[in-house]
């Protein structure tokens, strides 16, 4: 076809001067709309396609790949305000890497997903400050270090722009603080250690660090900045080309990128673009000319609830230094005994996870496109399965994996499926916490019963192995359970999710269910307990516990007072899953419970023995009150209940999302939401940011009265968990409820 060069003005005022191709723009040309932007460059059959420059009447102005009628490929834009930005585009959004000079002067320079930032990249303020590390959504997410311009640096996790999980904060004066936050403030235990004292290795410290967790205050300001200096350049580029509808859309777009310049490579930019080595260089250069460390200098163990320090310890490094390797040791040795009960002395637990990963793939992608329908009795039979062969090599219908070959089975998939849409979790958000490539980790410590859990990334899942026996219950009950928890969305009941096998060459067989965890939540769970209502061997080692510790029967010391209707909703749901629980002749179950305490500056009265707490004149004053019984009030400005509106709580799915809201009888039985100052609003829900009163039953420092208070509690509860099966399972849930009312006893 012959092309023809000339000039055409349309109705709407619009004039193209270049090359045609028939009737279409093709080859060089340049076209200027009638409110003055102009672009010259490469057209193809009507689509700006090629290399171009677009200028905007305001003054904006880009030069570099266009395809399809879009900003697509590597180009560099100088926004009106003075911002810049040159790097890879997809479709007139930033993507891919690229650097940006916001029109205050704060630059970014990194990997970015439609139009935020999104991998590894460094952002420096232009107040000094310097964040290196990794981001997600617009903000720092992930592992990251700040450092500030008056010389004080974090080195860890981050979520959703603020400091949360485990880090290393280094003072401008060379001491350094190691422990955990939590939505940007210290919640947990943490060493300090003052300038001139010796701590350890930081180098040691990031290399045993594991990449799980995830996002400082600054956040809001990089925000509120890249709002504005965003350029304002629309998807709909084509749509002023209609050229009274003969160019149209298209939908082909071309792939290609280029690279910043010649010495950027095309590689995953989260491996290349910052090494690991050069996160940590801020942070190990700060070890350098330090005064020489004394190992004797007194070092402070610390331990913080929402920002308030509740205790603090003096200790010495060599101390602190050899408890640390002791726990390491019991770590490594209890994932060691987990790994050889499954694969033997010389594999890892490493391939079981893969393994798992690869199965519920193939499950849920194989599950998910057949039409959904009503489960039959058939979807609870012996041949509702799935099974499959993944050789090593890959197969037909299995990829190549690094892993041990293995068969995989699963269990009734068309009811677990439905189940999964009862608690309304998306198939591919459960395909991508499970089997993304952040991957499952092995919770430290097995449980009594041998079996071991994994975590998935987000928390939002946990995987634990079963006993054959175990099976065969869970199989037996499924078709009941299935009933009610479709009847009773408020259950509380565990909530199961998929149920496997993978049987190893040699005929070892492992099985395992997903479930949901309940600590996943969206307010720091500081104490957790496990409650069965008995006093025989229902107490933790207070040597050997932590903040993660699950605590048991006799360490509860408090006792929770609700709003009457709040309570009566949970009883009510109690009576009904203990009720579900006995018609399968299940016992020996428990009630798992989280605390979240908003009152943090109280717990200092018992949360050690009298006399071990340290004068701290800064401490803050709280708003809460202590009795002189050693109540825990907590103050109407630490919990609020609101009347409930639907547009001021999250709606985005989570392993909370499925529930009515409650109502409560302080508000005139109305729907209520949670208002928690400083922190959010939450929707309160059976088993979920349900507010209580916490008081507290006796003096810690009697330890005496304690137990004999505690055990007189419990006198018409008396049975042993180990000969737990001449227990009648009528018997155990009327004594299991009866427990729970001395828990949460009902207000006079």
């Amino acid at each position: 076809m012959e092309y023809t060069v000339s000039e055409k003005a349309f109705s709407n005022r619009d004039v193209y001067i270049g090359n045609f191709k028939g009737i279409l723009p093709h080859g060089n040309g340049k076209y200027t709309w009638s409110d003055g932007t102009v672009y010259e460059g490469d057209w193809e059959e009507g689509k700006m396609t090629g290399k171009g420059e677009l200028i905007w009447t305001s003054g904006a102005q880009y030069v570099g790949d266009f395809s399809g009628g879009y900003l697509h490929g590597y180009g560099i834009f100088t926004g009106c305000d003075g911002s810049f930005y040159q790097g890879s585009w997809r479709m007139n959004i930033q993507h891919g890497m690229g650097k940006k000079q916001y029109c205050n002067s704060d630059i970014y320079e990194g990997s970015w997903k439609e139009g935020v930032h999104e991998g590894s990249g460094r952002y420096s303020w232009n107040s000094g400050n310097t964040y290196i590390g990794s981001w997600k959504g617009g903000k720092m997410c992930g592992r990251g270090i700040m450092k500030w311009a008056n010389g004080d640096l974090f080195n860890g996790f981050w979520l959703n722009g603020l400091r949360d999980g485990s880090g290393v904060y280094r003072f401008a004066d060379g001491g350094y603080y190691f422990g955990t936050w939590s939505q940007g403030l210290k919640d947990g235990k943490g060493t300090l250690y003052p300038v001139g004292t010796k701590h350890p290795s930081l180098k040691k410290w990031c290399s045993s660090l594991d990449y799980c967790n995830d996002g400082t205050s600054l956040s809001g300001l990089l925000n509120s900045e890249e709002s504005r200096a965003r350029p304002s350049v629309k998807r709909s580029f084509s749509e002023k080309l209609s050229i009274s509808g003969l160019l149209r859309n298209s939908s082909r777009i071309s792939h290609k990128a280029m690279s910043l310049d010649k010495n950027w490579t095309h590689c995953d930019p989260s491996r290349e673009f910052i090494r690991y080595d050069s996160l940590c260089e801020l942070s190990h250069a700060s070890e350098e000319g330090q005064p020489e460390a004394q190992d004797n200098s007194s070092v402070y163990e610390r331990e913080y609830m929402q920002g308030v320090l509740i205790k603090e310890r003096a200790s010495n490094y060599t101390e602190i230094s050899r408890k640390s390797k002791q726990r390491n040791k019991i770590a490594v040795m209890q994932e060691k005994r987990s790994c050889i009960d499954i694969f033997g002395a010389h594999s890892r637990s490493y391939y079981l996870m893969l393994n798992l990963q690869l199965g519920i793939r193939y499950t849920v992608g194989k599950i998910t496109p057949v039409p959904v329908r009503e489960v039959r009795s058939s979807d609870f039979g012996d041949r509702a399965r799935i099974r499959m062969y993944f050789p090593r090599k890959g197969s037909q219908f299995t990829p190549p994996h690094y892993s041990v070959d293995f068969y995989w089975k699963d269990y009734c998939p068309m009811v677990f499926r439905n189940l999964r849409e009862m608690f309304k979790l998306d198939a591919a958000e459960y395909m991508m916490s499970i089997c993304g490539d952040d991957g499952l980790r092995e919770l430290s410590s097995p449980g009594k019963s041998g079996s071991i859990f994994y975590l998935s990334h987000d928390d939002r899942f946990v995987i634990k192995t079963l006993r054959k026996t175990e099976l065969k219950v869970l199989l037996k009950m499924l078709p009941s359970y299935y009933c009610h928890v479709g009847e009773h969305e408020n259950t509380l009941i565990t909530k199961f999710f998929g149920l496997h096998r993978i049987t190893l060459r040699g005929g070892k067989k492992v099985r395992f269910m997903v479930m949901g965890n309940m600590f996943c939540t969206e307010l720091r769970i500081h104490q957790r307990y496990d409650l069965k209502g008995s006093t025989i061997g229902r107490c933790t080692d207070k040597d050997k516990s932590d903040e993660n510790t699950t605590l048991k029967d006799l360490d509860l010391k408090f006792e929770f007072h609700m709003d009457k209707l709040l309570r009566e909703s949970l009883f009510k749901q109690i009576s009904l899953d203990c009720m579900f629980l006995q018609s399968q002749q299940i016992i020996d179950y428990s009630l798992l419970l989280g605390l979240h305490f908003r009152a943090p500056e109280n717990l200092k009265a018992f949360s050690q023995p009298p006399g071990t707490m340290h004068n701290h004149e800064n401490l803050p004053t709280g708003d809460g009150v202590t009795s002189s019984q050693g109540e825990l009030l907590i103050p109407p400005k630490g919990l609020l209940l609101v009347t409930h509106e639907p547009g001021s709580v999250s709606t985005a799915p989570g392993p909370h999302i499925r529930g009515s809201t409650l109502k409560a009888y302080s508000l005139g039985d109305k729907e209520v939401d949670l208002l928690l100052p400083g922190t959010g609003r939450l929707r309160v829900q059976l088993g979920v940011n349900m507010p209580a009163q916490a008081n507290l039953k006796v003096l810690q420092d009697e330890e005496y009265n304690v137990k004999k208070k505690i055990e007189h509690a419990y006198k018409s509860l008396q049975f042993d968990p180990q000969s737990i099966s001449a227990v009648e399972p009528k018997l155990y849930a009327k004594r299991f409820i009866n427990f729970l009312e001395r828990v949460f006893p009902d207000l006079p």
